[in-house]
């Protein structure tokens, strides 16, 4: 079973993880009913570069997406494949690429998820803002304006009620307590 829903956006990564997933229920290397595909410490440096994101387990391998749309994904000990709408930044080391996904006009691209090249502090920095880019590009692709990029309702969205109650007035007692302004009388 995997999280990550069948969209259009995410067909091509589906189809590749859907390729190689062995079910295994049980065993050392069972994640989520599937055989892992990915280090146990490449899913901990996923989980570290996006604290409080959940990590889908799709057919083995750990993936972070926004509003259903796959942005990250984990495999092996040292591919971290990323979305985005133009390559990441020079400074990064780039890994080996997973064809077709990360073939021209994709938008996938492969970094090294431990980019030796920079200090731990840098490294740990530049790889947490790439996958904070990737996904909010991953949100941009989803045709879904109700919610938020973390997939949150979104306030005072289009045809959608403002929350407030129609018809009261703001009570006239606005002390200190109540955020007003001036001495109560």
């Amino acid at each position: 079973m995997t999280l990550l829903p069948d969209l259009p956006q995410n067909t091509v990564l589906l189809d590749l993880l859907r390729e190689q997933g062995v079910p295994e229920e049980r065993g050392t290397y069972a994640y989520e009913g599937w055989q892992l595909h990915t280090h146990p410490d490449l899913i901990e440096r996923l989980e570290d570069l996006a604290p409080h994101w959940p990590v889908l387990a799709t057919f083995g391998v750990p993936v972070l997406a926004a509003k259903g749309i796959a942005a990250v994904a984990a495999r092996g000990t040292g591919i971290l494949l990323v979305r985005l709408p133009e390559a990441p930044p020079e400074l990064l080391e780039p890994a080996a690429p997973w064809a077709p996904l990360t073939d021209p006009g994709q938008g996938w691209y492969s970094v090294c998820p431990w980019q030796s090249g920079l200090r731990s502090a840098d490294s740990q920095r530049e790889l947490s803002l790439l996958v904070r880019h990737a996904l909010t590009h991953a949100a941009s692709l989803s045709k879904d304006a109700d919610t938020d990029w973390q997939g949150r309702p979104v306030q005072g969205a289009p045809g959608k009620s403002s929350g407030k109650a129609k018809g009261r007035r703001p009570s006239k007692d606005q002390g200190s307590r109540q955020g007003g302004r001036g001495r109560r009388r």
